[in-house]
C-alpha cells in the first residue's frame, strides 16, 4: 500500500529534463545579458538627464566666467573665477536677483565687439544723468560715496561732463578707474548685451565667497523724481 522506496528527486535549482541539463546554464547567461543591458540603458538615461540639467542651468540660470585684466581691482583680480546669475536677463522685477540695480557687478558683451565680454559695475541707470567732478561720480547732481574703491587705483581726479543714460542702456565703470576701459570711453551698454550679474567667486580659495553689490548714500527718491520730471520735459518738448 505504501511505497517506502526512495524516489529519485530532482536536484535543487535544476529542472529535471533528461539529457538537457545545460539548458538552465544557457538561460542564466541570457538573463545575465538582459540584466546588464537593462542597467546600461538606465545608466545612460541618468547620465543624459544630469547633462541636460547642467546644460539648462548653464544656458538659463548660471554660468562660470574667468576674469582677464585688472579693471575691477581691488574687488576682483586677474585670473579669478566667478559665477554669474543669468536670470537678470529675463527681468524678474519683483526680486533683487532678477533685475539690474546700481552697484551690481555685471558681465556683458562689449558693444564695439560682441565677441568679447567685459566685467564692470553698474553706476548709472536708464533715465539718469551721470557726471564726474574731480574723480567723484554724481547721479542727477547727487554725490555717490563709493566705499569699495581703493585710493591706490583711483589717483586720477578726472572730470566727465554730464551724460544722459538712454532708456534700456546702462552706464558702467570699472573699480580701477585709473586703468579701466568703460562707459567714459566707449559709451553706454545696451541692456540686451548684459547677460549676467556676478554673485559668487569660487577661485581663488582665499577670496572665495559671495560678492555683495555696492551700497550708496543716495537719495534714490529724489533721483527718481528728477528723472520723471526730465521725461515729462522731454515729452512736452516734442
Amino acid at each position: 500500500m505504501f511505497d517506502f522506496s526512495k524516489k529519485k528527486q530532482p536536484e535543487f535549482g535544476i529542472v529535471a529534463v533528461n539529457g538537457e541539463r545545460d539548458i538552465e546554464v544557457r538561460q542564466l547567461r541570457r538573463e545575465s545579458g538582459r540584466g546588464l543591458w537593462s542597467e546600461s540603458v538606465k545608466l545612460a538615461r541618468d547620465i543624459i538627464f544630469v547633462l541636460s540639467v547642467f546644460i539648462l542651468l548653464g544656458v538659463f540660470v548660471a554660468q562660470p566666467v574667468v576674469v582677464e585684466g585688472t579693471s575691477m581691482l581691488s574687488e576682483i583680480h586677474d585670473g579669478e573665477r566667478l559665477i554669474v546669475n543669468k536670470l537678470v536677463y529675463y527681468k524678474f522685477q519683483n526680486y533683487s536677483w532678477g533685475h539690474l540695480e546700481r552697484g551690481d557687478i555685471v558681465v556683458f558683451w562689449f558693444p564695439n565687439d560682441p565677441q568679447k565680454s567685459y566685467v564692470k559695475r553698474v553706476i548709472g541707470l536708464p533715465g539718469e544723468t551721470v557726471e564726474m567732478r574731480g574723480g567723484v561720480v554724481y547721479i542727477d547732481g547727487e554725490e555717490m560715496h563709493e566705499d569699495y574703491l581703493d585710493s591706490e587705483h583711483n589717483q586720477r581726479r578726472e572730470n566727465f561732463s554730464p551724460h544722459k543714460v538712454e532708456p534700456h542702456y546702462f552706464f558702467v565703470l570699472g573699480d580701477n578707474r585709473d586703468n579701466s576701459s568703460d562707459s567714459r570711453i566707449w559709451g553706454l551698454v545696451p541692456e540686451k548685451y548684459i547677460y549676467g550679474k556676478v554673485f559668487f567667486r569660487y577661485w581663488s580659495p582665499s577670496h572665495a565667497g559671495f560678492l555683495p553689490k555696492g551700497k550708496y548714500e543716495l537719495n534714490e527718491a529724489k533721483i527718481k523724481d528728477t528723472d520723471e520730471q526730465a521725461d515729462e520735459d522731454n515729452a512736452s518738448d516734442r
